[in-house]
């Protein structure tokens, strides 16, 4: 399992692997394809978002990267939003899914509110 004692980046990789299940699910059960590889590029790219952020090079690219990872995860809330509509997947799954994907959100928007604040710290040092 991923080696990282940040909440954030754990829930993260969490998601990935039940975003991949759902994605090898809709193309073994149900022979989506097309909306299947959407999915699982923006909500695995949350994640990965947060491994650069982890080694960014300075604040700045730190938030940025942040603010990807937020993104994409809007992006795939917006994706399992298009599935549950189509019917897709149950209600019951997307209730699950859709869930983690707002705690994550909720965990980006204060990472981000904690980000920028350093940075804009930083910024009045150098004045």
């Amino acid at each position: 399992m991923y080696a990282d004692n940040n909440v954030l980046r754990q829930k993260s990789m969490k998601f990935s692997i039940r975003i991949y299940n759902l994605v090898k699910y809709l193309i073994d059960e149900k022979k989506e394809f097309v909306l299947s590889k959407q999915i699982l590029k923006s909500g695995t790219s949350i994640g990965a978002n947060l491994a650069e952020a982890k080694c960014a090079i300075s604040d700045a690219e730190h938030l940025a990267k942040l603010y990807i990872s937020y993104k994409e995860c809007s992006e795939t809330l917006y994706w399992l939003d298009l599935l549950n509509n189509i019917n897709l997947i149950t209600e019951p799954q997307f209730k699950s899914i859709y869930k983690d994907c707002e705690e994550i959100i909720k965990i980006l928007t204060s990472a981000i509110k904690k980000s920028k604040t350093k940075v804009s710290v930083k910024k009045n040092e150098t004045k």
